[in-house]
């Protein structure tokens, strides 16, 4: 089923940005959410212009965000997947147009911005959303349930990691730029991990950090480790690298009745590059090779996974600008997250420990 198949008024959606954000996230999942309607897509690249084209063909393609502004009353929601330092600047001039916005990770480059973004959608009476689509891997929500089903007892210790093996970088913004237009591993893992660990675990009150640049010509660190103390007790333990040659587990995580661990990555973001469409009968199910191990040494058993789904943010997000439903992702959590990293960083300067 396609957007279009949807009964009822459809909100119209305008994606700014085709990169990987914009080609394997935003829009495909749009154009498979019933009640929006995939618009227009803002890309001054020739390339991504023809594909846009001849992927979704009603969609208008905008060589600049002038001429989404131009015709703002055209549509109702702007989606923001651009480099990391435009997305407050265009958030807020999305909700200075009029429209509802959902702005990719991260939100902003520091917590202030945050903020005032915060501030002038809820000044506005205006939808202003972040897409953390981790909250929706298969693997999160089977720990979510585990935790909640108690069959971890008291959770101790949550270790969670997105480790790759690129030694060599990439001639890309995200790796050859400073932390302070937004690149670097930080900011484009680092409000993943964090985000899944507040939502287990509740607010951080201190963070310990180790932040390092390994390979030549990285302009930010490109390996990571962060030690977050929750108010409630729990110790968080998150590993981001470029440079990890073998892989811990995705998540380890240590209670006082069993544990869980669980390897690899949920399987929806590598569909959604294979070009498959997020509304297929099987989206999200892992197979059970996949499957994570609940218990202890020598009484171990395999879990059943979650299904993922990435598709019900974007349900949120209609139900959130069309019938005033609670928002999928809130605000103050996402500008936590931008407090642990901003306390990471001056953790990271001074070698301490950094109480929020």
């Amino acid at each position: 089923m396609s957007s279009g198949d949807a009964v009822g008024p459809e909100l119209h959606v305008a994606v700014i940005g085709y990169g990987k954000g914009g080609e394997w996230f935003h829009a495909p999942l749009v154009d498979a959410t019933p009640g929006l309607r995939l618009a227009a897509v803002v890309t001054g690249d020739p390339g991504r212009r023809a594909e846009v084209r001849r992927r979704y063909p009603g969609a208008a393609v905008l060589g600049s965000v002038e001429e989404l502004w131009a015709r703002a009353d055209e549509v109702e929601i702007a989606v923001v997947t651009t480099p990391n330092a435009t997305h407050a600047p265009l958030a807020r001039r999305a909700l200075e147009a009029g429209l509802a916005v959902v702005v990719d990770k991260p939100f902003a480059l520091t917590a202030a911005e945050g903020r005032e973004l915060a501030a002038e959608a809820e000044r506005r009476g205006q939808v202003l959303t972040v897409y953390q689509n981790r909250r929706w891997d298969s693997d999160f929500l089977t720990l979510w349930r585990l935790i909640d089903e108690g069959a971890l007892g008291r959770v101790a210790r949550f270790e969670s990691r997105f480790e790759r093996w690129r030694p060599t970088a990439k001639d890309h913004w995200r790796e050859r730029g400073g932390a302070d237009t937004g690149s670097g591993i930080l900011y484009d893992l680092g409000p993943h991990l964090i985000d899944q660990a507040v939502n287990l675990f509740g607010p951080v009150a201190s963070v310990y950090a180790e932040l390092d640049t390994r390979r030549p010509g990285v302009g930010a660190e490109d390996d990571a480790f962060l030690a977050l103390t929750h108010t409630g007790g729990v110790r968080s333990h998150l590993w981001m690298s470029a440079v990890a040659g073998q892989l811990g587990p995705r998540f380890r995580v240590l209670g006082d009745r069993a544990a869980f661990t669980i390897d690899g990555l949920d399987g929806q973001e590598a569909r959604l590059g294979a070009g498959e469409r997020p509304d297929a009968p099987d989206w999200g199910v892992e197979p059970e090779s996949a499957w994570g191990r609940l218990g202890t040494d020598g009484d171990l058993r395999r879990v059943p996974s979650e299904r993922g789904a990435y598709p019900a943010f974007y349900a949120g997000v209609r139900d959130a600008v069309g019938e005033a439903e609670p928002l999928p992702v809130e605000l103050h959590e996402v500008i936590h997250g931008l407090e642990v990293i901003e306390a990471a960083r001056a953790s990271a300067r001074t070698g301490s420990n950094v109480t929020l």
